[in-house]
C-alpha cells in the first residue's frame, strides 16, 4: 500500500522507480501500468479499497502539478462536464444565493448594512462603464463626480475589467440588478477556476478539488467583502496567473505561456491591483522555494510575460501615477494590519459566527477570521503531509505572508500596540506598497490553507476517511449566511423620470442635497448611478489627493456648501451663515456650473430645508423634489 500511496496523488509527488513513467507518450496508458502491478500485488480488500480511491472521481486525471517535482502526469482525456461537475457548478451557486439571499426579496430597495458608501460606489462604476461604451469615452477618468476636477479612475478601484463587459446588462438592468449578479457571480467564478486549476494540477479526487474550490470563493475574507466590496470577491483569475505563472515554459512553449499570463495579468490589472500584487509575491515566493525544472525557458517566458504587459499595462500605470487626479500612498490604510487573534475567530456571517466577536478583535477586515477549527486542522496537515512539495510550499507562503501582515504596527485582542511590526518601513512612503493594506496579506494565507484542504483532502491511506469528516467538521462552521441587508429608498422619480433633464443643460451640473459624500450625500450619489452618469455631481466619494499629494476620500478640499450642509444634517439645527459663506457658496455654484439644485421633498431634515431656502431662496415643488434654479449668484 505504501508504494501504491507514493503515486496516488498525481501532481504532487512523483511516481515509483518502477514502471514506465507515466504519459510517457500522448494517449499512452503507461502511466497506469505501476497502479495495476502495485493493485495486483494486493489483497482483495485492499484492491477494492485501491480502486475506490482510484475511481473518487473520474474524469480527466490531473496533470503533474505546479508545485510538483516536475514528473509528467497521465495522457489527458478531452474535459467534458458531466452530472458531477453540474453537481459542483449547483453547490457553488447555492452558496453564492445563500449569501446574497436577504437583497433577492426586493433587488432594487435593498443594500449592505456594513458598508452602504461602499456599496453605492461599485454601483456608480457600473455605471461609469455603461456611460463610457455608450458615449465611447475614456474608462480611466470621469468627469460625472468632482466637478470640475473628476476623478482619476485607475487611482480608485475602478473594476475596469468587470464593469466594461457587464456595460450592456447594466444598460438593461440598471447597476443594482446588475450588481448582484456581478456579485454572485465572482463567488462561483472564483469557486470554479480554483476547482479546475487543483483537479487539473494538484490533485486526483473530484470532491477534493471541489471541496477546496468552495473554501476559496466563499472563505471568511470573500464572504466579508461581499458587504459592499466585489472587487476583493472577483478573485477568479487568481488560480489561472499561479498556475500558469509557476508552469511557465515547462512543456518548452514559453512564448505562448508567456503571452497568455500577460493577458491574464492585464485583466486582473483592471480588477484589483491589490490582489494582483499580493498573487505576484506569492508566486515569487513560490518559484524561490521550487526553482523550475526548465530554468532557462521559465526566464523566456517570464521576459515576454514581462514584455506583454508593459505593453498592454504602460499607459494605465503612468495615468494611475502621474495623470490627472493622481496621489501617493494612502496613508488611512497601510497602517492596518491583522490581528493574530483572528485566525482563531469565527467569522460574523458564518454558521459559527455573530457579531459578538467584532467587540474581541474589533471592526476589522475579516480576512483571516478562519476559526480555531480550520486553523487547527491545516496544521494538522500541514504536518501530515508535510513531505508533499506543494504543502511544504503552501506552508511556506501561510508562513511568509502571515507574518507580513501583521503590517507595521503589531495588534493583538484589538488593540494597536508600540511593538514596531515586520511591515515597519511601512511608515515612510513606499511607493507602490504605501497603497496596500497589510491585512489583506492574508488572502494568501487563504490560497494556502485552499491547497492544504485539497491535498489532505485527496491525499489516501487507512485514515482517509477520518481525515476527511475532520476537515468536513473544520469547514461546516465557517458555511455563509446571507450577509446584512437594509432598505434603501429609490431616486426620486424627478430623478427617475427623467424630469431632471429640462433643468440641466449640456455642460450644466445637477447640485443633489445633501452634497454627494462617502456617508451624508450617498444617497445623492446613487442618484448619479441609477442614471448611468448622465448628469454630472459636484464632489462625492471617490479617492482623490489631498493638500500634500497623499490619497484621502473625496475632494483636496471640502466646499463651504458641503460643510453647511453637514452641519445641518448632523446637528439639526441651522447653521449661522456669515456673508463671507454666502459668497463661497456663491462661488462654489460658480465653479460647479450647477443648473439646479434638488432636494428630496421628504427628507426629513427641516434644518438643511431652511437652510438651502437661506442660500437659494423659496424653493419650487416639482414632484417629489424641491427645486432651486439660482440665478441670483
Amino acid at each position: 500500500m505504501r508504494e501504491y500511496r507514493s503515486v496516488a496523488v498525481r501532481g504532487v509527488e512523483s511516481e515509483p522507480a518502477t514502471g514506465a513513467r507515466a504519459g510517457s507518450a500522448p494517449g499512452s496508458r503507461t502511466g497506469a501500468a505501476p497502479v495495476r502491478a502495485e493493485q495486483d500485488a494486493l489483497g482483495p480488500a485492499e484492491r477494492d479499497a485501491a480502486g475506490r480511491a482510484e475511481n473518487d472521481a473520474p474524469g480527466p486525471a490531473a496533470e503533474s502539478g505546479p508545485l510538483a517535482d516536475g514528473e509528467a502526469g497521465p495522457a489527458r482525456r478531452r474535459w467534458r462536464p458531466g452530472r458531477a461537475e453540474l453537481a459542483v457548478a449547483a453547490a457553488y451557486v447555492s452558496l453564492a444565493v445563500i449569501v446574497v439571499g436577504r437583497f433577492l426579496a426586493d433587488p432594487q430597495g435593498r443594500i449592505t448594512t456594513q458598508v452602504p458608501a461602499d456599496h453605492t460606489w461599485f454601483e456608480w462604476l457600473l455605471s461609469h462603464g455603461a456611460y463610457t461604451v455608450r458615449h465611447l469615452g475614456n474608462p480611466l477618468f470621469s468627469a460625472r463626480q468632482n466637478v470640475p476636477d473628476g476623478v482619476n479612475m485607475m487611482a480608485n478601484t475602478s473594476v475596469l475589467g468587470v464593469t466594461i463587459p457587464l456595460a450592456p446588462l447594466t444598460m438593461l438592468a440598471g447597476p443594482r440588478i446588475t450588481y448582484l449578479i456581478w456579485l454572485a457571480g465572482a463567488m462561483v467564478a472564483t469557486s470554479a477556476t480554483t476547482c479546475w486549476v487543483l483537479r487539473r494540477y494538484v490533485v486526483r479526487s473530484r470532491t477534493a478539488a471541489a471541496v477546496a474550490g468552495a473554501f476559496a470563493g466563499f472563505a471568511p475574507g470573500v464572504v466579508h467583502h461581499a458587504n459592499g466590496q466585489p472587487n476583493f470577491v472577483s478573485n477568479f483569475l487568481l488560480p489561472l496567473i499561479v498556475a500558469r505563472a509557476v508552469r511557465l515554459g515547462r512543456d518548452g512553449r514559453w512564448a505562448r505561456d508567456g503571452i497568455l499570463l500577460a493577458l491574464l495579468v492585464t485583466w486582473q490589472l483592471f480588477l484589483n491591483e491589490e490582489m494582483l500584487l499580493v498573487t505576484a509575491l506569492a508566486c515569487a515566493v513560490i518559484v524561490l522555494v521550487r526553482l523550475p525544472k526548465r530554468r532557462a525557458d521559465f526566464l523566456r517566458g517570464l521576459a515576454v510575460t514581462a514584455a506583454g504587459a508593459a505593453v498592454l499595462c504602460a499607459y494605465p500605470l503612468w495615468f494611475q501615477f502621474a495623470g490627472p487626479g493622481s496621489f501617493r500612498g494612502v496613508p488611512m490604510f497601510n497602517t492596518w494590519g491583522e490581528d493574530p487573534l483572528t485566525y482563531l475567530t469565527f467569522p460574523r456571517d458564518s454558521l459559527a459566527g455573530d457579531a459578538s466577536s467584532e467587540t474581541v478583535v474589533g471592526l476589522i477586515e475579516q480576512n483571516s477570521w478562519f476559526g480555531w477549527p480550520l486553523t487547527l486542522v491545516a496544521v494538522l496537515l500541514a504536518v501530515l503531509t508535510w513531505r508533499l512539495a506543494v504543502t511544504r510550499v503552501a506552508v511556506t507562503v501561510a508562513l511568509v505572508f502571515g507574518l507580513l501582515a501583521l503590517g507595521p504596527r503589531l495588534r493583538f485582542a484589538g488593540h494597536l500596540t508600540g511593538v514596531p511590526g515586520p511591515l515597519a518601513f511601512l511608515e515612510e512612503a513606499v511607493p507602490v506598497l504605501d497603497m496596500m493594506m497589510p491585512s489583506r496579506l492574508t488572502t494568501a494565507v487563504a490560497g494556502a490553507f485552499t491547497v492544504l484542504l485539497a491535498v489532505g483532502w485527496d491525499r489516501y491511506g487507512r485514515r482517509r476517511t477520518l481525515r476527511r469528516t475532520v476537515i468536513a467538521a473544520a469547514l461546516i462552521p465557517l458555511i455563509p449566511t446571507p450577509v446584512p441587508a437594509k432598505a434603501q429608498r429609490q431616486p426620486p422619480v424627478f430623478i427617475t423620470s427623467g424630469a431632471w433633464r429640462s433643468y440641466v443643460p449640456p455642460g450644466g451640473t445637477m447640485l443633489p442635497l445633501p452634497v454627494p459624500s462617502n456617508w451624508l450625500g450617498r444617497d445623492t450619489l446613487s442618484w448619479s448611478a441609477s442614471e448611468r452618469h448622465e448628469f454630472a455631481v459636484p464632489e462625492g466619494y471617490f479617492l482623490g489627493p489631498g493638500p500634500q499629494g497623499e490619497g484621502q476620500m473625496g475632494p483636496a478640499t471640502v466646499s463651504v456648501t458641503s460643510r453647511l450642509t453637514v452641519a445641518a444634517l448632523s446637528d439639526g439645527k441651522v447653521p449661522v451663515v456669515s456673508p463671507a459663506d454666502e459668497q463661497a457658496v456663491c462661488a462654489d455654484l460658480s465653479r460647479w456650473h450647477t443648473s439646479v439644485v434638488v432636494m428630496r421633498a421628504d427628507l426629513g431634515s427641516p434644518a438643511l430645508s431652511k437652510l438651502a431656502e437661506q442660500l437659494y431662496g423659496p424653493p419650487t415643488r416639482v414632484g417629489d423634489v424641491d427645486v432651486w434654479q439660482p440665478a441670483h449668484c
